[in-house]
């Protein structure tokens, strides 16, 4: 009886995770075919606005410059937009993962090798503590990188002057543990509660999709997200993700 019952409940986890994937790919080609109906009049926009730009500089009347003011403004404004429409398109097109098992700290070596020059620039020390023998996770290499592009810009926007950047790795239980620390401004709880909402944000021109894609992402690899933070006193992100069985396929989720 209960052997029966285990694989009904087997089952219909199975039908909830394909109806789940179709419903995560017909949102990805329905972002990814607005994304390119909004790029095309976008970039004609961007393009003209440019032109004018170039137009303009050279003028020293004072409605040459009023003008010259109003379409920085608006080219400002179609970055900000392609930027919120390059967002919107990696958070809908979190779903269907194409895992393999990895060494995370190979994964985090690439990443501080990639940022680090930029990290200098802005005056932010990364300092990397990451365990030996760590053991192997299913994940999705590229999507993970976002995860870290996406936690480091957090902590980068938070660390204006410059400030440390800690990431530790280590095992704990049956999950791989990674700790991305800054020593930056930190959050109050009421940010706290709010800061996975999709389009929340407290930056005048976020998106608010960063640190809600970074959650999507984790929880797509079965894994798990929480954030220690206080004003004045830094931020923690925890993400546990679980271990490699030996002797099993990888899935994909």
């Amino acid at each position: 009886m209960e052997s029966s019952q285990s694989q009904r409940d087997h089952q219909n986890l199975a039908r909830d995770h394909e109806r789940l994937q179709s419903q995560y790919a017909e949102i990805a080609s329905l972002a990814g075919g607005l994304a390119h109906e909004i790029r095309n009049p976008l970039s004609t926009i961007t393009l003209n606005l440019d032109l004018l730009l170039e137009d303009l500089t050279a003028g020293d009347s004072p409605r040459e410059r009023r003008m010259l003011q109003k379409v920085t403004g608006l080219r400002t404004q179609c970055v900000h937009l392609e930027r919120l429409m390059n967002d919107f398109l990696q958070f809908a097109r979190v779903g269907s993962l194409e895992q393999q098992s990895a060494d995370l700290n190979a994964l985090v070596h690439e990443f501080i090798d990639f940022y680090q020059p930029q990290a200098k620039d802005l005056g932010i020390e990364i300092s990397p503590h990451l365990a030996a023998n760590l053991p192997q996770v299913n994940i999705d290499t590229r999507l993970f990188r976002q995860v870290l592009t996406n936690l480091s810009r957090n902590a980068q926007q938070a660390m204006p002057r410059g400030g440390v950047l800690e990431l530790q790795t280590y095992a704990r239980g049956d999950r791989v543990m990674l700790d991305i620390i800054d020593t930056g401004e930190g959050m109050t709880a009421e940010t706290q509660a709010k800061m996975f909402d999709t389009f929340f944000s407290t930056k005048r021109d976020g998106s608010g999709l960063g640190l809600p894609t970074v959650r999507k992402i984790v929880e797509a690899h079965r894994g798990t997200i929480l954030c220690d933070s206080e004003p004045g006193r830094g931020t923690r992100f925890s993400i546990g993700l679980p271990l490699v069985v030996q002797g099993t396929k990888s899935t994909c989720t």
